[in-house]
């Protein structure tokens, strides 16, 4: 029987490619059985996914490549087969006998009167679906032309498309393309998930990620150590209800800051954000110019443009950067804004132009207590480092800027990462819906207010990501992703913060 509390644990869990193929077989080995036998359950996993996808598609076209993902897709290829599918297993090299594994999966098929052809574009204007057997964890390093033409037909092509572990040229711990890479519908995964699986381009390519811990789950746990942990909201408890005599002050006073002349709109997102999140108190210090455009139509925020150290002394946390800017004003008050943070250890969320103005002034302040939210073009700019650079790994470029700048780093994106400089951890909700002018102001807000409520940092950062890019999953299962707004999110934030 499978342990349902387990296997949600090791859904949450991610482990390098390495971890699995060094672990598997000792896992199966202590779960009573061989490799083999996890071959055969990963290609009945696939074809189970294959038949929720499109049950009443007749025709597979199932592509191979030389090494166990093969082996993996021809078992696929014989379930289908005898489910009564019409398949057409295809290869680079039709005529390779594999070895171990693999070669025994392959000769099943054969045995079965099961033939392997080239792989011809033709077939597939005439399959239903694609299972994508080519290139699994192991390839590391550029992909050869006879596979990048067979990856670029496929993605040229609307025909469905399920992967097994990794969609073919993806780099499973990074989610790096290797030159060419299948966009998948599904991918299913085994016995850990892979972190390139759930972030960047990865994420984008795996479509919908399935994981299956083939039965060695319990054994693989013991023997692993995973490198990241990918986030739920199921997995929060939630804040618990207020006591019935507390007050505003209870929950925190928090100082928005930002909002340079023109740029008004940010530092309204996050300060209503805030309110919308919990937090007791929150006021706003912008430019004088944009005090009107912040306190219109919501009272409730308090805004000023002068007295920043008052401000800043009534505070017990702070946000800076939503509009902030870069210019004189902005460099003033940043600095006032740090030199206070620093002083009274103070924790800050530094977000937007703050993150500018800190690359160019980070030996200058040492925050005992910060969080930072950069997108991968201001991660660039803190580490000196290209946009390609961060985009491409990830999980180390978040990991370096937590560790430069001892803060917990929130790196946004198709799963947004958080890291601490010792630990990692991945938001699996979100939605492209949510690239839009304003989102991570809104973010930046929801992780001042729940810093305000009492929670630590860590805490913080990992809440406030999972509930902003939930709530955008639910304004897009209510009005789709088109048009949804920062605005939009409020609500959503509000009922799931309440939960």
């Amino acid at each position: 029987m499978l342990d349902t509390k387990l296997a949600t644990s090791l859904a949450h869990k991610l482990f390098r490619a390495e971890q699995v193929r060094e672990n598997e077989g000792a896992a199966a080995e202590q779960s009573g059985c061989d490799m083999y036998t996890l071959m055969q359950r990963a290609g009945d996993a696939v074809f189970r996914q294959c038949q929720n996808l499109l049950p009443n598609t007749d025709i597979y076209l199932v592509i191979v490549g030389q090494g166990n993902n093969a082996g993996d897709g021809y078992i696929a290829a014989l379930k289908a087969k005898q489910a009564g599918k019409q398949v057409w297993v295809c290869a680079v090299e039709p005529d390779r006998v594999l070895k171990g594994d693999a070669g025994k999966a392959q000769a099943q098929w054969r045995e079965s009167g099961g033939s392997i052809r080239h792989f011809d574009p033709a077939l597939l204007d005439k399959a239903g679906l694609v299972v994508d057997a080519m290139l699994g964890t192991g390839i590391t390093s550029y992909i050869r032309n006879e596979f990048a033409d067979i990856i670029d037909a496929l993605n040229a092509h609307s025909i469905p498309v399920v992967s097994i572990d990794v969609p073919s040229g993806l780099d499973a711990n990074t989610g790096q393309s290797l030159g060419r890479c299948v966009q998948a519908d599904v991918t299913v995964t085994f016995v850990g998930i892979k972190p390139g699986l759930t972030t960047g381009a990865g994420k984008q390519s795996c479509g919908k990620l399935v994981f299956d811990d083939l039965g060695i789950g319990k054994a693989f746990a013991g023997l692993a150590r995973s490198s990241a942990t990918l986030l739920d909201i199921e997995q929060f408890r939630g804040l618990g209800p207020r006591d019935v005599h507390s007050h505003k002050g209870t929950y925190g006073r928090l100082l928005c800051v930002g909002g340079n002349k023109g740029t008004a709109g940010a530092i309204r997102l996050s300060g209503e954000a805030a309110l919308r999140s919990g937090a007791g108190m929150v006021r706003v210090f912008t430019h004088e110019a944009s005090i009107v455009q912040v306190s219109a139509g919501r009272p409730e925020l308090m805004v000023s443009a002068d007295e920043l150290e008052a401000a800043l002394e009534w505070a017990t946390c702070v946000v800076i950067g939503p509009g902030l800017g870069q210019d004189e004003w902005a460099e003033s008050v940043f600095t006032t804004v740090m030199k206070h943070c620093q002083s009274t250890s103070k924790a800050v969320v530094i977000d937007a132009d703050a993150l500018n103005i800190l690359c160019r002034q980070a030996t200058a302040y040492t925050i005992s207590d910060c969080i930072l939210t950069p997108h991968a073009g201001e991660a660039a700019r803190l580490l000196g480092v290209t946009i390609d650079d961060v985009e491409t790994e990830r999980f180390n470029y978040a990991r370096q800027c937590a560790q430069r700048y001892h803060a917990t780093c929130v790196l946004k994106g198709a799963g947004t990462i958080i890291d601490n400089e010792w630990s990692t951890w991945v938001c699996k909700h979100g939605n492209p819906g949510m690239a839009t002018a304003g989102s991570g102001d809104v973010l930046s807000g929801i992780l001042g207010a729940l810093l305000a409520q009492g929670l630590a940092r860590d805490m913080a950062a990992k809440y406030g990501v999972t509930i902003h890019a939930k709530a955008g999953d639910e304004i897009a299962g209510l009005y789709g992703q088109r048009g949804m707004i920062a605005s939009d999110l409020y609500d959503a934030v509000r009922a799931l913060i309440n939960q």
